[in-house]
């Protein structure tokens, strides 16, 4: 095989891959867009929500194996989240959280829970020695 051959396969192969690559991000399970509760409510497929996590309590079913809270977003609208799994660890000192999944009888599914917990890394004010 001469060496322009071998040239035009290797752009090839590097055109597939990339057209895969891209091809995945815009599928189902690929990149997701945030949206409001009012879209959420009206979407059809997955979509992600984030809110600030209320203090009004979370409950753990044993029996189902479902995690249920609620959030709020900055419009003060609340909504009901379910998501079977385990609760997060860090969950308590959680201030918002991201959800993947999608609405449908009057709560969002949640597949996917990322908690936002204040940063421990934050700058604290340096003390003057004066």
């Amino acid at each position: 095989m001469n060496k322009n051959a071998k040239t035009w396969i290797a752009v090839i192969v590097v055109v597939i891959a990339a057209g895969v690559g891209l091809s995945s991000l815009f599928t189902e399970g690929g990149m997701i867009s945030y949206v409001s509760f009012t879209e959420a409510r009206a979407a059809s497929g997955n979509v992600q929500v984030m809110g600030e996590i209320l203090d009004t309590g979370s409950t753990y079913e044993t029996e189902t194996g479902a995690f249920t809270f609620y959030i709020t977003d900055d419009k003060g609208d609340r909504m009901k989240v379910v998501y079977n799994g385990t609760k997060p660890g860090n969950f308590e000192q959680a201030t918002s959280v991201v959800c993947i999944g999608n609405y449908s009888n009057d709560a969002f599914y949640a597949e996917k829970l990322l908690v936002k917990c204040p940063s421990k890394y934050q700058e604290e004010p340096v003390e003057s020695g004066t």
